[in-house]
């Protein structure tokens, strides 16, 4: 089993602890040659005179017996060897005694100024762990560090994470913006080309040339209307939901299979419909719209032999949530490829180019809306080939 990394702050800490250790073990040594010296020095000048000769000491014993000369000198160095042991033994053994409760609060002195230290990295660590967990990367890119303090090291950091985090708050609105007004403008010369296609297919003198190129015209002209719809409401669904109102899951699902009725008639598809009570509380436009991309998709990549079929239920689950779960039957989507459908502009599978009935937005449409909720999209291949599809909302609270 792998050890976890020690943390910044332990480390520090540590550091800390041994440096207080080596510089207290250096004193304590630095202490003891020193008294070592002194004490030798202090007994030797007790014999010498000033012309480096040996003094000649009485000593008076305590039982009378008078010592004098080397006897003395004798007697004196067994006196001195005894005071030196007893007091580097006191030294050694105290000084050790307080050195290790010294360390023990320096260490634990360390830890709190090591933590107080890195507070500030905490928080742009929290900060940056946060915007990096927003369901959508722009979503957490309002957040700011707002560090106070002294002009440091650290909060110059904090600063320029948060000018970095500005910059690229501002480089998504611009390009969500630069989506929705693109989209806009590109809406007026389609509706144009539409009009002029059906005025020429329309005319008396129209060949059948014409009105086959008309016809032509008219689904490339489709998709792109399309494919701009896709943008705007792509671009929408990534702003904040503001207004909120309760919306009923299951009343989406009803609708939104009466209304792709005709086309799951069409493509030979049965929609079989499991609508259980789903409160949640969003968008009612843009819920609709991701039930109504997650069926339409279920029937358009189906079976053509005419035993597709397509099943859509509602659903309230613990946990405070509900979902809205679409399965169909259709070719094998290999499990590598699930994470890719809900990229813009990605299709799977040939047929999607050659009909261009899509405009790749689908899925992305879907998972812009559920994350813009509070929520989120899952899929998973179906055993026998199709794919099972679950978004997954917070459910309206009880009042």
């Amino acid at each position: 089993m792998r050890l976890p990394h020690p943390t910044l702050r332990l480390r520090l800490t540590l550091v800390y602890g041994a440096l207080f250790l080596v510089a207290g073990l250096t004193l304590l040594g630095v202490t003891y040659l020193l008294f070592n010296q002194q004490l030798t020095q202090s007994f030797e000048n007790r014999f010498m005179t000033s012309d480096g000769t040996r003094k000649n000491v009485i000593f008076l014993k305590q039982d009378g017996v008078e010592l004098i000369g080397s006897a003395a000198v004798k007697w004196m160095r067994q006196q001195e060897e005894g005071v030196r042991e007893a007091a580097v033994t006191s030294l050694l053994t105290q000084g050790a005694i307080a050195l290790t409760v010294v360390c023990g609060i320096a260490v634990g002195l360390g830890w709190v100024v090591a933590g107080r230290v890195l507070a500030p990295l905490h928080l742009v660590t929290e900060t940056a762990r946060r915007i990096a967990a927003a369901p959508m990367a722009e979503r957490g890119l309002h957040e700011r560090i707002a560090l106070n303090g002294p002009p440091d090291e650290v909060k110059t950091l904090a600063d320029t994470f948060d000018t970095m985090v500005e910059r690229l708050d501002h480089s998504f609105d611009g390009q969500r913006r630069f989506v929705a007004n693109a989209s806009h403008e590109l809406r007026t010369p389609l509706t144009l080309n539409r009009a002029l296609v059906e005025l020429a297919m329309h005319r008396r003198t129209a060949s059948d040339d014409v009105k086959e190129l008309g016809e032509n015209l008219l689904q490339i002209n489709a998709r792109h209307e399309r494919l701009i719809s896709g943008l705007l409401l792509l671009a929408r669904s990534e702003q904040e939901i503001a207004d909120r109102s309760p919306v009923d899951l299951a009343d989406v699902v009803t609708h939104v299979v009466a209304q792709t009725a005709r086309d799951a008639e069409e493509a030979r598809v049965v929609v079989k419909e499991d609508a259980g009570p789903a409160p949640t509380v969003g968008d009612a436009l843009l819920l609709e719209r991701l039930v109504h991309n997650l069926v339409e998709n279920g029937v358009r990549h189906n079976l053509d032999d005419g035993t597709g079929w397509v099943r859509v239920s509602s659903r309230t689950v613990p946990g405070g949530l509900v979902e809205v779960e679409v399965g169909n039957s259709g070719p094998s989507v290999p499990p590598y490829d699930v994470p890719l459908l809900f990229k813009p502009f990605h299709r799977h599978g040939a047929e999607r180019v050659v009909t261009a009935m899509s405009a790749g937005l689908g899925l992305s449409i879907v998972r812009s809306v559920a994350v813009a909720h509070g929520g989120d999209v899952t899929a998973r291949p179906r055993e026998g080939g199709g794919l099972i599809v679950t978004a997954t909302l917070p459910a309206a609270r009880a009042t």
